[in-house]
């Protein structure tokens, strides 16, 4: 997982997600607690699986799990703060996707943290590797960096 290192600018990402800190994300020294930056990538790339590569979580035949994950913390959020999630594609193989994250505080520049995450698609019954569906591999594609 090298490639984050070369991707955070707002301009390395081709999809958006936004949101909001909630009352609950902050621990006790004040800011968001670091396992709920997880939630905002997870968030993030939930949704794009679910509009751009058009799958339905609960029935489609093939579905994408989670493989790896990391994040990098580089400046605290607190809340109240709307965020910009922005996400973009770094590899694609076979059955496999390489995410490359990041969370902004909404008009900054630099992220508060970058994340990957890789995923493997797989088949719903037997959840072995599949190749990509056709639908994901074309959003996938536009989605490269």
């Amino acid at each position: 997982m090298s490639e984050i290192a070369d991707i955070t600018c707002r301009e390395d990402f081709t999809f958006w997600y936004a949101m909001a800190t909630r009352w609950n994300d902050n621990d006790q020294l004040g800011h968001v607690n670091n396992v709920v930056y997880y939630s905002y990538f997870e968030a993030c790339v939930v949704n794009f699986v679910q509009t751009e590569c058009d799958n339905d979580w609960m029935k489609s035949p093939c579905l994408p799990y989670a493989a790896e994950t990391s994040c990098r913390f580089l400046r605290p959020v607190a809340f109240p703060s709307h965020l910009d999630v922005g996400l973009t594609i770094t590899h694609i193989g076979r059955s496999s996707v390489k995410y490359s994250l990041a969370l902004f505080a909404q008009g900054d520049e630099e992220p508060s943290a970058t994340s990957e995450w890789v995923h493997v698609w797989v088949d719903r019954n037997d959840e072995r590797p599949v190749p990509i569906p056709e639908t994901a591999m074309n959003a996938y594609t536009r989605h490269k960096k």
